[in-house]
């Protein structure tokens, strides 16, 4: 029978705290040690050809990295020309040259925007879009030197003149409601920018001069969630075109922007890298790992295969040659003659790979601690022996883990996808080992991983995709490899923090479901689920007001205990009831808060945790809690009551020398 029980009635005592600095625990108490960077990849992002003030044609790249760096290659040489630090971003999703043939670079995180001069050894920050946004998705050129771009996370449109500055282009958010504006391109005849939106799908039209806005998706269309990439084609007899695709559509529609029409469907290819031959009207594209060109002098054009084409292309230009140039995400630069047809494909030299901010630590069956890379993905182990870390690649982005057995269970975003590692054999893709065992329709990022023994089973929860509220609970049978989605087991909310105890496992919820969405429910609920039975039996609001429980733990007194928007508390599975709250910890998280803090009980009887990216200890007698004064996230025990951390792209060791 499922419960739903308020928390004035069932609470045995509340302590109440207010918010307060907190003690600092002295630095002689114990000792930190920096274990060093974990995973490095070379992940290329946003890119594109420009040429330097001798005429060599540059293709520029940004690799993700903490920092991102920008790099630019010769393309006859393929060797390094630039290499430089980006500051305060880990990354670009897109690079755009304007007018006057400066290289802008849209910063992946933190809003920030940049400028480079070929021919210069550096890369000026712009400093944060129009004060306000977080992520610039997309660039586009327009006249005299001013660039365009799209953002989250409030919709805009923004134009930026060098001797001008920022302009709100859109005059508030492009659609009212809604989060992003994802990719954009901007026509010179027309003069009008063309904006993707999500995480409810629209595609504007925005007049530069007028500034009026005209919707133009598909009624069919209007209930995807988001308008992504946008291609453009200009110069065409027959008229301008874009390119775009729908999420979940896998397709790309094809606009006539001078003759305001659609012109039909295409299967869904990279629209950014679509390039017209300035020559004639044929127009040149990469589909499905096939070149592929459409000739629009013919009224109805019909795809061609030119060639085969390895990866996904990032950037394409014409050479003086009259050659086709693509760089593509293998890091290398594929060249087309069209008029010999004859290709060739070589990779960039010497292409340095950045370390990558980590998603997760937990220590492994093999006793290493094991860390997944931000955004990029891989994984790395930390042999804690050897002091070095082995980086494993082939998994996207890690959530959470756990282990059973000889066995990792990985929780992977996109698409809430599972996947198993075995240590007794080697990591092999080509073995299937990691393999994946499932994912849930619906759900994007697995977060609480809980291994439990005595069922032999792992559990997780998910945030579901973008503009959806409701996550699940996943059930993983570790005989079998099955996995299980339970579904919302609580309504409208995600299940982010799971603990085990007297047979029942307890989950803490977030109102948050994906981006792109406000949440409708008010309050972050506690519930517990029957594995036996495969139903939950109870919910409950442990914390009123608090929006999300990010840690849980077995206590050492027997109950499980949880933390929620600034409040610790105590819950009493037997009696399903909380029996304590306290204040704790000024907390003032209220945007889509779904990764957890942790705490953990220490051999020396003292609990260690994070709360909002900060290290601290918890008195469990006392429940005071001090601070250590540094910034870590995710703090495990280790093997010898040592304990680890992550902080940006390190793993960092504690030692308590002092309790």
């Amino acid at each position: 029978m499922k419960k739903t029980i308020n928390l004035l009635l069932f609470s045995l005592f509340a302590i109440s705290a207010s918010a307060q600095d907190l003690t600092a625990i002295p630095k002689e108490n114990f000792k930190i040690t920096n274990l060093g960077p974990q995973v490095t990849d070379i992940v290329l992002q946003g890119s594109v050809f420009a040429k330097d003030p001798d005429g060599r044609t540059l293709i520029y790249t940004v690799v993700r990295g903490t920092p991102a760096h920008l790099l630019g290659f010769d393309t006859e040489t393929r060797k390094l020309a630039v290499d430089i630090p980006l500051p305060k971003t880990d990354g670009s999703w897109d690079l755009e040259v304007s007018s006057t043939g400066v290289v802008y670079v849209a910063g992946g995180s933190g809003g920030f925007f940049y400028k480079h001069v070929p021919g210069t050894k550096q890369a000026e920050n712009l400093g944060k879009v129009l004060g306000t946004e977080t992520y610039i998705w997309d660039l586009s050129a327009g006249k005299d030197g001013e660039i365009y771009g799209a953002t989250y996370p409030n919709c805009r449109v923004f134009r930026y003149h060098p001797t001008e500055g920022y302009t709100d282009f859109g005059n508030g958010p492009l659609v009212e409601g809604e989060n992003y504006v994802r990719g954009l391109v901007y026509n010179h005849i027309s003069q009008k920018i063309y904006a993707g939106i999500g995480s409810h799908a629209h595609l504007i039209e925005l007049d530069a001069k007028s500034k009026t806005k005209v919707s133009l998706l598909p009624q069919e269309y209007k209930s995807a969630q988001f308008v992504y990439d946008i291609g453009q084609v200009e110069g065409l007899k027959s008229g301008d075109r874009i390119f775009f695709t729908v999420a979940g559509a896998k397709k790309v529609l094809v606009y006539n922007i001078t003759k305001k029409r659609y012109e039909g469907e295409m299967p869904e290819f990279p629209v950014k890298a679509i390039i017209k031959d300035p020559a004639s009207e044929k127009v040149y594209y990469v589909h499905n790992s096939k070149l592929m060109m459409l000739d629009y002098k013919e009224e109805n054009p019909t795809p061609v295969e030119l060639s085969n084409f390895r990866g996904k292309p990032l950037a394409s230009a014409w050479n003086e040659k009259g050659e086709l140039l693509f760089l593509n995400s293998y890091q290398q630069i594929t060249t087309f003659n069209p008029a010999t047809s004859q290709q060739k494909t070589q990779a960039l030299i010497d292409v340095p790979a950045q370390p990558i901010s980590l998603t997760y630590i937990d220590m492994g069956p093999d006793n290493k601690i094991w860390s997944g890379g931000y955004l990029g993905g891989s994984n790395a182990a930390y042999d804690l022996k050897k002091n070095k870390a082995t980086v494993y690649k082939g998994l996207s982005q890690t959530e959470s883990a756990t282990k059973l057995g000889s066995k990792i269970y990985f929780g992977n975003y996109p698409k809430a996808r599972f996947n198993v590692y075995d240590i007794s054999a080697e990591w092999s893709l080509k073995d299937k080992n990691p393999k994946q065992i499932g994912s849930v329709s619906g759900q994007d990022r697995p977060f609480g991983a809980l291994a439990v023994p005595s069922l032999n089973k792992v559990f997780f929860g998910t945030v579901p995709e973008y503009g959806i509220n409701g996550g699940a609970l996943i059930e993983i049978d570790a005989t079998t490899d099955n996995v299980v989605s339970h579904g919302e087991v609580v309504q409208k909310q995600s299940v982010i923090t799971l603990a085990f105890q007297n047979d029942m496992l307890i989950g803490g919820c977030s109102i948050w479901g994906g981006l792109g969405i406000q949440p409708v429910e008010k309050e972050a609920k506690l519930f517990v689920w029957d594995p036996a039975k495969k139903q939950k039996i109870f919910e409950v609001v442990p914390v009123p007001g608090a929006k999300a429980i990010t840690a849980l733990m077995n206590g050492p007194d027997g109950h499980i205990w949880g933390y929620a928007g600034g409040t610790l508390f105590k819950f009493d599975v037997k009696k399903k009831a909380v029996i304590l709250t306290k204040h704790v910890y000024d907390d003032k998280r209220d945007s889509f808060l779904w990764r957890p803090d942790a705490l953990v009980l220490h051999p020396n009887g003292m609990i260690y945790g994070d709360f909002i990216g900060k290290l601290i200890s918890l008195d469990p007698k006392t429940l005071e809690v001090k601070s250590f004064n540094i910034s870590g996230a995710n703090i495990i025990l280790g093997l010898d009551k040592e304990m680890y951390y992550r902080s940006g792209k390190e793993i960092w060791r504690l030692d308590i020398l002092k309790r």
